[in-house]
């Protein structure tokens, strides 16, 4: 009885520290982001106010309004389109056999091994012969393909994993390949594809690197892109800083939360099995 106390005191403790290591830095943006700059530069350590103007004059000042938008444009195109064909992809093979699969389902893997610095020169003046620089496609192609590397790879398993006998009923009821998938396979496996798009849209809306080679224009850049210019612009100003990157950042908090259950279920039911 001692010991299970014990490690219950010991588990705790481990999990207060962890705790309190992720949110001090959390606690510390957002109290600069609503403190005044006037506060900040004389150091005072106690809040003088709550100052949400902050917000409204990140808002105004940094264009963060055509930002959100080309990051939403950008990202829901991504989001849908990868969990779709990652979705099909994993389906045939975790489900069916056929020449050089398994050979083929490494070369996707290829995607997950190649560091996106060692790629994007060469991207750069493939989508420049292309005509695709400047435009939201020379952000939405490259991670699309991106992220369906690591979809396939994360649906295979959840497909490998998938009751044997559910699909065997459903080919006994009549049900083709098609129909097995999105009305049999796909509905039990919502924790897996919510965890799959949650990844997805956080990797997305973070992507700095390619928006800031691919992207010239102002009015395509994404927010983290447009971040980094109004911290060049407004270098001294820290409150509106921390502002701007909760702005930001704030899109990403509310979808996980929203979908923090189905992410959570969808991470321990989804582990490798292989």
């Amino acid at each position: 009885m001692i010991t299970s106390r014990t490690d219950r005191v010991v588990t705790y403790a481990i999990l207060v520290f962890f705790t309190v290591i992720a949110l001090v830095p959390v606690l510390g943006i957002l109290s600069t982001a609503l403190a005044s700059q006037a506060s900040l530069n004389t150091g005072f350590s106690l809040p003088d106010g709550l100052h949400w103007s902050n917000f409204v004059d990140a808002w105004q000042r940094g264009h963060f309004g055509a930002y959100l938008r080309s990051s939403v444009l950008v990202t829901v195109v991504v989001v849908v389109a990868s969990a779709a064909l990652s979705t099909l992809a994993a389906y045939a093979f975790g489900t069916m056999r056929f020449p050089g699969s398994t050979m083929l389902f490494y070369v996707f893997l290829i995607g997950l091994t190649l560091p996106e610095e060692a790629l994007v020169i060469p991207l750069y003046y493939d989508l420049r012969g292309a005509g695709l620089t400047d435009t939201y496609w020379a952000l939405i192609l490259p991670q699309t393909a991106q992220s369906i590397a690591f979809g396939t790879f994360w649906m295979r398993t959840y497909f490998l994993g998938a009751s044997r006998s559910m699909v065997e009923a459903a080919r006994i009821d009549g049900c083709s390949s098609w129909t097995t998938l999105w009305r049999v396979l796909v509905p039990v496996g919502r924790p897996a594809i919510t965890t799959m798009v949650v990844i997805t849209f956080m990797w997305t809306w973070n992507e700095f690197l390619l928006a800031l080679v691919m992207v010239t224009s102002e009015s395509r850049r994404t927010v983290p892109l447009g971040l980094v210019f109004f911290q060049g612009q407004h270098s001294s100003d820290i409150s509106l800083l921390a502002a701007g990157a909760v702005l930001v950042a704030l899109p990403v908090v509310l979808v996980y939360i929203a979908l923090q259950r189905k992410f959570i279920e969808g991470m321990l039911s989804g582990a490798v099995k292989e």
